[in-house]
């Protein structure tokens, strides 16, 4: 009878501690992940650098601690004049936006060390892949019963979906964003953007007859499902075939006829990014993280951040609704803030303007690890930003802007399906690195 306590006891006790484990971490019990009073203040100190700088170039913005460690609000003047009024209540944009930055600092961090293009590498390296994430990413992949045929599946993905990534992290070394906004006709940046390494636009923003203003240069161009569709006018935007199309929203069969039958002779990509919750929406912010992913450095122009912004133009074609321009104001200040953008604009007209207050490699590098922790996320604690990546692949070795180092180039998986946001694991490529 005592034999079969003591066992009941033990079999009790490995059922608790599993539990235990599985809730709350297996790095817990031995402490690594544990948070400490250094963790505490490394977040504390990029709070503090965070909102002089907000103060100093936030055009008007306030930071603001909130009500926990990990939260900050972003809050325009109370005499601001909300334009924007929601379609369906009627009600004006708010002033004040709350922000997790330790999320915002894990997230973008990985982001910057992360491939964002879908792959055949990638849905394989997930669990039932195919079945659990490939088909909703086909136009009416209801009907292809979770690709259970995955010849078909792979047929329908095989014009936009390379077997590795074709670029990696830090591939260029300064990148300009080109958004819509019709601020972009109050200043001639079109010459300073062509000096970039690589350009970024968004959906069908035409170049020819405002190349004074946007430049005239394009590398890249992120596309939504609108424009997808438009696919063959798109790529005669640009010089035929030099422009990479990035799509960033599901694939449509009238886009793979039109690949093949016009044909399109530019490159075709799918975007695998993370999900930013309802911090900030829409093509720019796509565009703004698929530069991140492959720039050492971006910067951000015709994205309206200026004082009395009052409604969203595109600067070749009339006003439209439907974007919380307060909002996109907020969001990207606080990615400035971050270091990881360089906002310019109508009022920042400066090239060689310094933003102040930005925090250093090793202030990020401390929130980041402090901020895994808090958020409690696999694989935190780890001073590599991809610590709670699942390796697939080795590594290699290879000299990157001068330095032979290990260069990651890494796809991170989902922790739930359908849902990339880059707290699971990564599927690591053996990318050679040639500048």
């Amino acid at each position: 009878m005592r034999l079969l306590q003591l066992a009941f006891i033990v079999a009790l006790t490995s059922g608790l501690a599993a539990i235990y484990i599985y809730t709350t971490g297996v790095s817990d019990l031995y402490g690594p992940n544990q948070i400490s009073d250094e963790d505490l203040e490394a977040v504390r100190s990029l709070q503090r650098g965070f909102q002089k700088c907000v103060s100093s170039n936030g055009l008007g913005l306030q930071a603001v601690s909130g009500t926990d460690i990990c939260e900050m609000m972003l809050q325009f003047p109370s005499n601001t004049d909300s334009k924007w009024r929601d379609p369906k209540t009627g009600a004006p944009e708010g002033l004040s936006f709350s922000y997790n930055l330790c999320e915002a600092v894990a997230t973008w961090e990985q982001v910057r060390n992360s491939t964002t293009i879908l792959t055949k590498e990638f849905i394989d390296a997930l669990p039932n892949g195919w079945e659990d994430y490939a088909w909703r990413r086909i136009n009416k992949g209801i009907l292809l019963n979770r690709c259970e045929n995955k010849t078909l599946c792979m047929e329908k993905l095989s014009l936009v979906l390379p077997e590795k990534p074709p670029y990696f992290p830090r591939q260029f070394d300064r990148c300009a964003v080109v958004g819509n906004s019709g601020d972009l006709l109050k200043t001639k940046f079109g010459k300073e953007i062509d000096g970039y390494s690589a350009v970024f636009r968004e959906n069908g923003a035409p170049i020819q007859n405002y190349t004074d203003y946007v430049g005239s240069k394009s590398t890249f161009r992120l596309l939504n499902r609108g424009s997808a569709k438009a696919l063959d006018k798109v790529a005669e935007l640009y010089d035929t075939g030099k422009e990479v199309l990035i799509i960033k929203t599901t694939i449509h069969d009238i886009m793979n006829k039109m690949i093949r039958e016009i044909p399109i002779q530019n490159p075709v990509y799918l975007m695998l990014g993370a999900s930013f919750g309802s911090a900030a929406k829409g093509t720019g912010l796509k565009a703004l993280e698929f530069a991140l992913s492959i720039c050492d450095t971006v910067d951000m122009y015709g994205f309206t951040v200026d004082p009395g912004y009052k409604e969203w133009t595109r600067y070749f074609s009339e006003s439209r609704q439907g974007h919380t321009p307060l909002q996109g104001r907020a969001y990207y200040q606080l990615m400035e803030c971050l270091g990881l953008i360089k906002i310019h604009s109508p009022m920042r007209s400066d090239p060689n303007r310094v933003v102040k207050w930005l925090p250093d490699r090793s202030t990020v590098a401390a929130a980041r690890i402090a901020s895994e922790k808090l958020l409690r996320r696999v694989g935190a604690g780890s001073g590599d930003p991809l610590g709670a990546c699942s390796i697939i692949k080795k590594l290699v070795k290879g000299k990157h802007k001068g330095v032979s180092d290990t260069v990651y180039s890494a796809q991170c998986q989902p922790d739930e399906p359908f849902k990339i946001d880059f707290m699971g694991g990564c599927a690591l490529t053996d990318l050679a690195l040639e500048r």
